[in-house]
């Protein structure tokens, strides 16, 4: 591999795969309200948050972490206010404690901030605008929950970047599924070694917490009745267990991808599992995360972070890849196990981050594990029926163009329906 597609591949791991407490909208939300404060320099006397629907949609049935059991725009933007530090980013309501959370408490119950939809822009869209008197700042974020794109001062631009640096974060335009195994196999361990194992650490520490506890609706613990001996079950139950926790309000930090928390707990579990069962060496299950995340960034890259189309199916695609990849599988067997999945599970709905998240992340894993299953036996669903083809890569843009163009207007009444219009 040219060693500016190495770096480039590198760029991207390092700048996706980065942590974050709670679901990551209302985590965005947070770090605009502080950063807002900080900017602003006082305790705001007015708050209007300006988010886009799919902002909303993923932020009204998840619980704000360090909220005591709080829900909502309104209580992410007043916790940040109250208690964000925006250097932390994505985990800006980290150092929350109990007086924070019955202050936000209280001014969520005055009326201190008040949300609305803003419409036409990109669908991860948040404008948090402060008042004290006479006294006004601004923060928006647009494209990534951690891109800061305008600073505002009294009304007076401060600050402005609309575009992410491609040369600090890496062109995702150049994935596809060829090169992201060469560099699967050929990247150096010291290059990619702390950036997998933080998340295998992070997201295996939630997953053991939803096993454990009784977070959500427990999708997790319910698999585990049904079989602890079956390794396809534990991995569905590892994956969805730490959705259960992270939905509920948990407040350990997960290792994100394509800026989803429950994405990148689907990446990660079902290939932490298979390779303990298998015994495999640390370095084969670091590679095949390499290949599980950047598979899962390549798939969102047509479809967007935040649309009608489930993140949890491509990442369960992925996760599949990962396991074969565990046990030698080539470019032919990893590319049947793609289409084999996305031909089965493609287009389960995202009607917002929420308990039922969790038993979406059981079946796309699922899903993955018997595309796995049939490519091993040379098996894989007949190209040129409905959006399988022949050609992997072309399969995948016929996903991308229906999770963002064709279900565009899915997206649009499934958040008419959740605000009641």
């Amino acid at each position: 591999m040219k060693k500016t597609q190495y770096d480039n591949y590198l760029k991207i791991l390092k700048g996706e795969l980065i942590p974050a407490m709670g679901c990551t909208e209302p985590i965005a939300i947070a770090l605009a309200a502080a950063k807002a404060r900080e900017v602003l320099g006082q305790m705001p006397d007015h708050m209007l948050l300006r988010c886009s629907g799919n902002i909303i949609k993923n932020v009204k049935g998840v619980v704000v972490p360090n909220s005591g059991g709080q829900k909502g725009v309104e209580v992410a933007a007043i916790l940040g206010v109250v208690a964000g530090n925006p250097d932390s980013e994505l985990e800006v309501i980290c150092g929350a404690g109990k007086e924070d959370i019955e202050l936000t408490r209280k001014l969520n119950q005055q009326g201190l901030c008040t949300c609305e939809l803003e419409e036409g822009e990109e669908n991860l869209f948040i404008r948090a605008y402060l008042t004290a008197g006479s006294e006004s700042a601004a923060v928006e974020i647009q494209t990534k929950h951690n891109h800061i794109s305008k600073i505002e001062k009294n009304n007076q631009i401060i600050f402005q970047q609309q575009d992410i640096q491609i040369e600090d974060s890496g062109d995702k335009s150049q994935l596809n599924i060829r090169e992201i195994l060469e560099f699967t196999n050929e990247a150096e361990l010291k290059d990619v070694e702390d950036i997998i194992n933080r998340q295998i650490e992070y997201n295996s520490a939630i997953s053991e917490a939803g096993l454990a506890q009784d977070w959500s609706s427990q999708v997790g613990r319910t698999l585990m009745l049904l079989s602890d001996k079956d390794i396809r079950i534990r991995a569905r139950a590892a994956a969805a267990a730490g959705s259960d926790a992270r939905m509920d309000g948990c407040a350990l930090p997960v290792i994100i991808n394509s800026g989803s928390g429950n994405q990148g707990i689907t990446c990660t579990m079902p290939v932490v599992v298979y390779a303990k069962e298998l015994n495999a060496e640390k370095e084969i299950l670091i590679r095949a995360l390499v290949l599980t995340n950047l598979l899962t960034l390549h798939q969102k890259r047509y479809i967007g972070n935040l649309s009608a189309y489930c993140g949890a199916v491509s990442a369960g695609a992925a996760a599949a890849c990962g396991i074969a990849y565990l046990q030698g599988a080539d470019y032919d067997i990893i590319g049947k196990t793609l289409i084999n999945a996305l031909g089965n599970v493609g287009g389960i709905i995202c009607d917002g981050a929420k308990d039922s998240c969790a038993a979406k992340i059981s079946s796309a894993v699922d899903a993955g594990i018997i595309g796995y299953e049939m490519a091993i036996r040379n098996h894989s669903f007949p190209f040129g029926e409905g959006l399988v083809e022949d050609d992997y890569e072309q399969t995948l843009k016929n996903i991308g163009r229906m999770g963002r163009l064709g279900m565009k207007s899915t997206d649009v009444e499934i958040l008419n329906i959740m605000i009641g219009r």
